[in-house]
C-alpha cells in the first residue's frame, strides 16, 4: 500500500488523520509530499480555520516535546515560526499522513493517531493491527508499536493540557 500525506519521507513523528484538506491537488495526492514554504498558509486561507488547528497543533506538540530528546523547538524561536519554516517539509522529520498508518519497527518513529473515532474506523476495518492500553477516554497507546492515539487536532479536543500530556507520552515512549 502507498503512503499518502504530507511532509518528510524520513520522518520520525508520523500523524494519521483521517481527512484531507479539501483543495483538489491533496484531494489527488497518491504519494508522501513535502510542504514548501508558506504552503501551510496557503491551505489556511483556501481551506479556513479546520486545518489552521491541525497545523498550529500539531507545531506546538512538537514544540512542546522534550528538548533533550527532541531537537524541534530549537530550530526556530516560537511554535509558530516552527510551523511556518520547518513543519512537514523536506528534512524536518514531521509528516501527516491520510493513509492509514504503516507502523515501522524503527524505535526512534513514533506514531500518532488523530481522534478515537478514527482510530477505531481503522481497527474495525483491519487497516491497523494494534493492542491499545486506554489510559483514560481521550488517549490510548501501545508502547510496542510506538503507537498513541489522542483527541483530534483542535483546540477544543487537544486543549493544551492535553498537548503536554501528549508530549509526555511520546517522550516516554521514546524512552523505552
Amino acid at each position: 500500500m502507498n503512503v499518502i500525506g504530507l511532509g518528510c519521507s524520513s520522518f520520525t513523528i508520523a500523524v494519521y488523520i483521517g481527512n484531507r484538506p479539501s483543495m483538489l491537488e491533496y484531494q489527488q495526492l497518491s504519494c508522501l509530499s513535502p510542504l514548501t514554504l508558506g504552503e501551510i498558509e496557503m491551505v489556511n486561507q483556501a481551506c479556513g480555520n479546520g486545518w489552521r488547528k491541525v497545523f498550529n497543533v500539531y507545531a506546538k506538540l512538537l514544540y512542546a516535546l522534550d528538548k533533550e530528546k527532541f531537537n524541534y523547538s530549537t530550530l526556530a524561536p516560537s511554535w509558530q515560526k516552527y510551523r511556518d519554516n520547518y513543519l512537514l517539509q523536506h528534512n524536518s522529520q514531521t509528516a501527516l499522513f491520510f493513509s492509514p498508518p504503516q507502523l515501522s519497527t524503527a524505535k526512534q518513529t513514533l506514531h500518532i493517531i488523530c481522534g478515537r473515532t478514527y482510530a477505531k474506523h481503522l481497527l474495525s476495518t483491519g487497516q491497523l493491527t494494534a493492542n491499545f492500553t486506554w489510559l483514560d477516554e481521550q488517549f490510548a497507546i501501545d508502547k510496542a508499536k510506538n503507537l498513541i492515539v489522542c483527541p483530534y487536532f483542535d483546540y477544543r479536543q487537544l486543549s493544551n493540557a492535553n498537548i503536554e500530556k501528549l508530549a509526555y507520552l511520546l517522550s516516554d515512549i521514546n524512552s523505552q
